[in-house]
């Protein structure tokens, strides 16, 4: 953002399990950009299944998606994208906004550079499981675990995974994503730290008991370690309801 000549567009790519917390970053950094955070008319949130719905109208998606596009970052030159669910997008789609990605001054009098693309996706969380879970294994502390530990397995799984929307992905193959960014499988003791932050935000006073037995009903895998919650913490609010 202070950079007032970037290459290119910054682009994300956030990957783990479902409840891992990929909305709320991408959230996050809406709020510490716009003042109106996600509901700022620069923000745009694009899911799959309610505005891409049918594969026989991909075509007609990618004209659609490029005018929209085109569009918003001509009014605004730091308008932000965020793509949920690009494990449910129809492959192809995304490739169509390859030329907006690219180290390009500007297509047709329009410059992409100072625009931000963040992609979220359930697709890749099995070896981000799996990478966090032999690292505990060997008596590492998860923290520990670093990016390039896991990041170029991370984009090699996403380019040849038929349930990605960014299966062989000329986004990727041409490297214009700038971080695949892995998002950790949770444990006990986050879902609870999860439940005390769901209390203080609706104004109760923070009770661990309470937090200690909403973790305790959550379901644990993988089958034989139980290591890491399956929802993550995304039950979490309508759960704590019952426990209250």
């Amino acid at each position: 953002m202070n950079n007032n000549n970037p290459k290119k567009p910054l682009v994300l790519s956030l990957h783990g399990w479902s409840g891992t917390g990929k909305n709320l970053a991408s959230k996050l950094i809406a709020n510490n950009i716009y003042k109106k955070g996600m509901d700022s008319r620069f923000v745009h949130l694009f899911v799959p299944g309610l505005h891409f719905p049918q594969e026989i109208q991909v075509e007609t998606y990618k004209s659609q998606l490029q005018r929209w596009i085109r569009g918003n970052v001509t009014n605004c030159a730091h308008s932000m994208f965020i793509f949920d669910e690009m494990d449910k997008m129809h492959p192809g789609l995304i490739d169509s906004i390859k030329p907006f990605l690219d180290h390009y001054d500007k297509l047709d009098g329009v410059s992409y550079r100072k625009a931000i693309f963040i992609f979220l996706s359930n697709a890749g969380g099995d070896i981000i499981t799996q990478a966090t879970l032999d690292f505990c294994k060997s008596g590492e502390d998860r923290e520990e675990l670093e990016l390039k530990d896991i990041e170029i397995a991370l984009s090699l799984s996403e380019f040849n995974n038929k349930n990605s929307g960014l299966w062989h992905a000329t986004l990727i193959d041409n490297n214009l994503v700038d971080f695949f960014v892995p998002f950790l499988p949770l444990e006990y003791g986050h879902v609870i730290q999860c439940a005390m932050a769901e209390m203080k935000a609706r104004g109760l006073s923070p009770d661990r008991v309470v937090a200690y037995k909403l973790a305790l009903g959550i379901s644990y895998g993988p089958e034989y370690d139980k290591f890491f919650s399956i929802p993550g913490c995304k039950t979490i609010a309508t759960r704590l309801n019952f426990f209250i």
